[in-house]
């Protein structure tokens, strides 16, 4: 597979659904074309923020159709294929790869976390590696795995021709930097995963996100690294704390329908979230509301 670099800002792409739970193919699109229309490198289908878990199969392969036809061909189409089993992951790889997507993230494999050590998980990964028609990144998001892959494992992985790339969403710079100094090959892609450490990443050299904020604040996530590259640091870095407590909410304190809701009040198409997931209390609409107006996003 060819190499390609991934340089700049990615949104892990939000599903929309209907409040009859289905998804709302139409708003996707209009998101998609949206995005598209930023100066993004591109956008991460059927990751966490997709409500990826609550999706069956036709409706994966649909919203990725949907998703290359309304980008354009110079940004990349990234897919959230990691299943549990290596086998099932393959398949909708290469299901992935046909409908036109560029490379694929794969969520390591957690159920039994138990016995996914360095052994299993550099197994996995090579043999999915093995056997896709597109590159494939690795998915480092520990806070739903509660597995975390080593920089040792990542070094090794990096050095295989068919794995371009990791994003790592653990929001330790501590450990970007320890995957920085573990060996990794010279065109491994390592993405920050999180706005929180976006400013922290760009200073220690990371050139690349997927980042929920960016679902609804695409500019200013891509401000943060214009700034940063035109050697504005001090300018970067303010926009960058700003936007850090709008981050959090959407993150962490109010979940994906929290960040829903603030796609809907900047323009952008929230939806309903899928049951189980909880719709937002009209107090904790008001909570946010004060947040993104203390942000001066509208």
């Amino acid at each position: 597979m060819s190499y390609f670099e991934i340089k700049g800002v990615i949104p892990p792409v939000i599903t929309p659904f209907k409040e009859n739970d289905e998804v709302d193919y139409e708003k996707f699109s209009t998101n998609i074309k949206k995005w598209n229309s930023k100066d993004l490198a591109g956008v991460l289908v059927l990751g966490s923020n997709g409500e990826t878990a609550y999706l069956r199969e036709e409706e994966k392969l649909e919203l990725i159709k949907l998703a290359v036809e309304n980008t354009d061909d110079d940004k990349i189409v990234m897919v959230g294929t990691g299943l549990e089993s290596t086998e099932m992951t393959i398949e909708l790889t290469n299901k992935a790869a046909k409908l036109g997507a560029d490379c694929a993230l794969l969520l390591t494999p957690n159920y039994y976390g138990g016995k996914m050590g360095d052994e299993a998980q550099l197994a996995y990964f090579k043999e999915v590696a093995d056997n896709t028609e597109i590159p494939i990144l690795i998915y480092n998001v520990t806070k739903f795995t509660h597995i975390n892959i080593s920089p040792k494992v990542v070094s090794e992985l990096s050095k295989h021709k068919n794995i371009i790339g990791m994003k790592d969403s653990s929001g330790d710079v501590k450990q970007l930097i320890q995957f920085m100094n573990a060996g990794l090959d010279q065109e491994f892609n390592l993405l920050v995963g999180t706005a929180a450490a976006w400013y922290p990443a760009l200073a220690v050299g990371v050139k690349a996100s997927v980042m929920a904020l960016a679902n609804c604040c695409p500019d200013e996530c891509i401000e943060v690294q214009k700034l940063f590259e035109e050697g504005k640091n001090e300018e970067s870095l303010e926009l960058y704390k700003k936007m850090y407590p709008v981050n959090s909410a959407v993150t962490g304190g109010y979940g994906i329908a929290g960040l829903k809701y603030v796609c809907d009040e900047l323009g952008f198409e929230g939806g309903f979230t899928r049951k189980p997931l909880l719709p937002l209390k009209d107090r904790e609409k008001v909570e946010l509301d004060s947040i993104i107006k203390k942000a001066e996003l509208k």
